[in-house]
């Protein structure tokens, strides 16, 4: 009996991005069995095996086609590739797509005393980081000459003993600075998860299956960014409401029983429906305007 192939997905063990991915993958559709002992889960209705690393082996799996496809921040995935590279590694891989989650950047802060005038500050400074590469591009690309020193956590502490001048990590919401004592003064490099696929082609088994999952991820994340739109218009306001909703598709139009000065109007919005936009929509006469989540989208 021969055993169908099996598409291998890399991702993070634990923490945020596990987190987000594995919500990703069940609202595609997938079943998980994820037990906290296994590293390897597998999906029950679908031949997909899920392998939970830590978040920096991620693309180097990819990269060595040990894994077919891996969820992995740009920061790290952008590293490793750098690091890979300047050792003469094999560093080819496919960013399949861009997901909207596990938004951070990296960023060079200092002490908040330093007197920070520009990127000319910084020369011959010594910096704490995890990201000795993506800091070193930065530091060519800018024309300075900068030092660092390897910290795989607590770089926020390294000023404060003497080990560092500064520190380049990656910031969320900047408390964690504020709380030591440092502040921003550069972002060099923002970041999002990222679905990559490795490099070597897919054979036609795995290939069918990858055709499945990619429009579906790609459907939830266009989900997540948009907004179902119903409201009641004046007829002869059509052309103005419709401006004010940029969609996917121009707006659909239906009649109102009993009425011939008022249609309905549904749209999916792509961008964000504010609170003003509303107002401006009850200013043209419009009402009953509901705003919906999407789960799902397709096509």
């Amino acid at each position: 009996m021969t055993t169908q192939p099996r598409l291998r997905i890399a991702m993070q063990k634990s923490g945020r991005l596990s987190e987000d991915t594995q919500s990703l993958l069940k609202r595609c559709g997938l079943k998980l069995n994820v037990s906290d002992r296994r590293l390897l889960a597998h999906v029950t209705n679908m031949p997909i095996d899920i392998m939970r690393v830590r978040s920096s082996d991620i693309p180097g799996l990819v990269m060595d086609g040990v894994c077919d496809l891996g969820i992995v921040g740009d920061n790290t995935l952008e590293e490793t590739a750098l690091e890979r590279e300047l050792l003469g590694n094999k560093a080819e891989y496919i960013r399949t797509t861009g997901l909207n989650f596990a938004a951070c950047h990296l960023s060079i802060a200092m002490p908040e005393e330093f007197d920070y005038q520009g990127i000319e500050s910084l020369n011959g400074l010594r910096f704490a980081t995890t990201y000795p590469q993506l800091l070193n591009r930065f530091a060519k690309e800018k024309g300075i000459e900068l030092d660092f020193c390897l910290l795989k956590g607590s770089v926020e502490v390294a000023p404060r003993v003497g080990l560092a001048d500064g520190i380049c990590d990656l910031v969320s919401t900047g408390a964690t600075l504020e709380a030591n004592g440092l502040k921003e003064v550069e972002v060099i490099f923002r970041s999002k998860a990222s679905l990559i696929q490795t490099a070597a082609p897919l054979d036609d088994s795995k290939q069918k299956i990858l055709d499945t999952l990619l429009p579906r991820i790609q459907g939830v994340m266009k989900a997540k960014e948009s907004k179902y739109i119903m409201l009641h218009a004046p007829k002869d306001k059509i052309s103005e409401v419709s401006l004010l909703m940029p969609g996917t598709e121009t707006p659909t139009i239906l009649p109102l029983a009993g009425r011939d000065d008022l249609v309905a109007v549904h749209v999916v919005a792509t961008e964000t429906f504010f609170w003003e936009t509303m107002e401006q929509l009850k200013e043209l006469g419009c009402h009953s305007i509901l705003v919906m989540p999407i789960e799902k989208m397709m096509g």
